[in-house]
């Protein structure tokens, strides 16, 4: 991972599975991580889709865990995403990842929520808001907004983090709340630069790590 090793997180990790803090969404991974994945299932998957994964997130699947343990409710196993209170595959052009090989095109916040109706017409005409409300909701919740990018993680209420993995950006990571009309927009982190892989996960164990510390013993 660059500056930050495998061998680094893994130690991190390990106090936190000895302390194990009451962070969010620990409750559901259980500090556990997956088994990871081998050079081979990597390079397949990276094939199939015409990409090549950032080295930071590529070497965590590889030498770390395929998913399991991490901020809000863990990172996703490759090529998987949240469903209800399970997991799916997801599949290119599936209505929520586009194409991953294409470039990504944002480059700073995204939320045009100008054609959202009024409260006032839902007042006046409910009919006729959710007729609007939903040609709204088809436009805003498009899915090559993200187009580039590959879902890693869920917060919670369909808002999800995604790695880019195409074009200028490729290596960031974005935060995803389309889901309450909220937008799109760059994940930083607590210094106020963009974050990538490995510095969220690196902030995510620290901060976990001062948590439990820091716990009444």
């Amino acid at each position: 991972m660059d500056e930050f090793s495998a061998t680094h997180v893994l130690e991190l990790l390990t106090r936190l599975q000895h302390i194990r803090p009451a962070v969010f969404g620990s409750d559901q991974h259980q500090w556990a991580l997956n088994e990871p994945l081998s050079e081979n299932a990597i390079a397949e998957f990276e094939r199939c889709l015409s990409i090549r994964l950032p080295n930071e997130y590529r070497s965590f699947i590889a030498r770390v865990g395929n998913g399991g343990a991490g901020p809000y409710y863990g990172v996703f196993p490759l090529g998987m995403v949240d469903d209800n209170f399970g997991l799916r595959r997801w599949h290119v052009n599936d209505g929520l990842v586009n194409d991953p090989s294409k470039p990504f095109a944002l480059t700073h916040e995204w939320n045009d929520t100008s054609g959202m109706p009024s409260d006032d017409l839902a007042d006046q005409d409910q009919i006729e808001y959710d007729r609007r409300m939903e040609n709204f909701a088809d436009a805003y919740l498009r899915s090559d907004r993200l187009r580039g990018a590959i879902p890693i993680c869920h917060q919670g209420c369909a808002l999800r983090i995604w790695l880019v993995v195409t074009g200028e950006a490729a290596g960031h990571l974005w935060d995803d709340r389309l889901s309450e009309y909220g937008g799109i927009r760059p994940l930083m982190l607590r210094s106020g630069s963009p974050a990538t892989f490995g510095t969220w996960y690196i902030e995510w164990l620290k901060d976990c790590l001062r948590v439990g510390e820091n716990a009444p013993h």
